[in-house]
């Protein structure tokens, strides 16, 4: 363990872009007016998204933690939180200049934030961040949770607490590792019950409950394999909170620690599933907590599980078609080249074959490099009543969906944002770049 290693502070001041002279330029244009590439969001697309997630979490007999880690904005917080289902203050994020931009935004001081947590097992140059972020939070009635893996971040919580004049314990989740090998302590008895011994008998935690996360669950490709990776999410946390209770019981710091346990589970395929109700709640030891990130947006790997459809997807990157090829293609199919490449799109594959889908057209964009793509032309399906033009022309604008919204919201340095499906600007979202 090394003690005296260096603190870090994260640089908000260093990253911030004008949202009023952003407004002024843009809100009124015609997509048509803008550089391309450009990546546009059609908020009442996203605004159902978010109602759609509240009402499962409803349904399912669940609160709901909203993860802020696709757009991150303020704008697209307040709509993630406040639905005409559901309000929760309960936020995760995946940067700490995430958690600062919930700060300055303003959603800690109205009120809108109340629980953020920092996504990733904590890092022990990040405590005194942290420690900052959390007083804030406090100030305004809120809290900042932690997530916990590994005991030797829990023996940096310890050995920092003890330096400060008011040491105090973190709320912390305990991530667990349902097989995907991303993050997590393993579930497995012989050494998840020595491991919470450890964690309850420190004076530097308080475990306020089990958190997973089912990454595989975006191969699935129906409500029934979503469902099934829910209920195995769902088993995970809940047996690791039954062991917890049996060494809680035999622990002097029985009261420091939260009952019942709270027990999250989510991603976007598998939090789409909980509309399933499953059965399991009365064999819980604690309560329910459904998170997700992925979904105010949508993206083709989202699209590949069936669980939505393109009309649900919000996010779109606006592009311009600038090069022709005809017959360079596979058997003599044209291709083009546009200005979208691996900075705009990222290079993230799924399912479905390419880096993205041009809509409306048959064409996909199926190479890219970093500032340019190839786009791929497809055979139309004669047969259809509504077959998509197959003709591009150079100076055309093409509407592209990505494989991964994630990161493709992160390339861009704000969205414009459009209406129910309208080709004009209403707004200017600035995410929160940087770390």
């Amino acid at each position: 363990m090394t003690p005296n290693l260096l603190q870090t502070k994260t640089p908000w001041h260093f990253f911030s872009l004008d949202k009023d002279a952003l407004v002024k330029e843009f809100v009124g244009k015609p997509l048509d007016a803008l550089r391309t590439p450009a990546l546009v969001v059609d908020r009442t697309a996203f605004k159902e998204n978010c109602t759609k997630m509240h009402q499962n979490a409803k349904n399912w007999g669940a609160s709901f933690r909203a993860h802020l880690k696709t757009h991150k904005t303020v704008e697209g917080t307040r709509l993630q939180l406040d639905s005409s289902t559901v309000r929760t203050n309960a936020v995760i994020v995946s940067t700490m200049m995430e958690a600062w931009g919930v700060v300055h935004g303003g959603l800690v001081e109205d009120g809108t934030v109340k629980d953020l947590l920092y996504g990733l097992p904590v890092g022990p140059n990040k405590l005194d961040d942290l420690s900052v972020l959390h007083e804030v939070m406090v100030k305004y009635d809120g809290t900042v949770r932690i997530m916990v893996d590994n005991l030797e971040q829990v023996r940096f919580l310890e050995e920092y607490e003890r330096q400060r004049e008011q040491p105090k314990r973190w709320s912390a989740f305990i991530k667990m590792d349902g097989g995907q090998k991303r993050a997590g302590t393993s579930p497995k008895p012989e050494s998840f019950k020595p491991f919470m011994k450890t964690v309850f008998a420190s004076d530097a935690v308080s475990v306020f409950g089990f958190y997973s996360h089912a990454g595989d669950s975006y191969g699935s490709t129906s409500l029934e394999q979503a469902v099934s990776c829910l209920t195995g999410e769902v088993q995970l946390v809940n047996d690791a909170a039954l062991m917890a209770q049996e060494v809680l019981a035999e622990s002097q710091n029985k009261g420091t620690h939260s009952q019942p346990f709270v027990l999250s589970v989510g991603s976007t395929p598998t939090a789409f599933g909980a509309a399933a109700k499953e059965k399991m709640r009365s064999q819980l030891c604690g309560l329910l907590e459904l998170h997700a990130g992925n979904y105010p947006m949508l993206d083709l790997q989202q699209l590949h599980t069936t669980l939505i459809d393109q009309r649900s997807i919000s996010q779109r990157v606006f592009a311009t078609v600038i090069s022709y090829y005809p017959g360079r293609g596979r058997d003599g199919l044209d291709e083009a080249l546009c200005d979208a490449g691996a900075i705009a799109m990222s290079k993230d594959r799924g399912q479905i074959p390419g880096f993205g889908e041009v809509v409306g057209k048959s064409w996909r964009l199926g190479g890219i490099s970093q500032e340019h793509g190839i786009l791929e032309q497809l055979p139309t399906d004669t047969s259809s009543e509504s077959k998509a033009d197959p003709v591009l022309k150079i100076g055309d604008r093409i509407e592209i969906i990505g494989q991964h919204a994630c990161l493709i919201a992160a390339a861009h340095p704000w969205y414009y944002v459009v209406e129910g499906g309208s080709k004009k600007v209403v707004d200017v979202w600035v995410p929160w770049k940087g770390w």
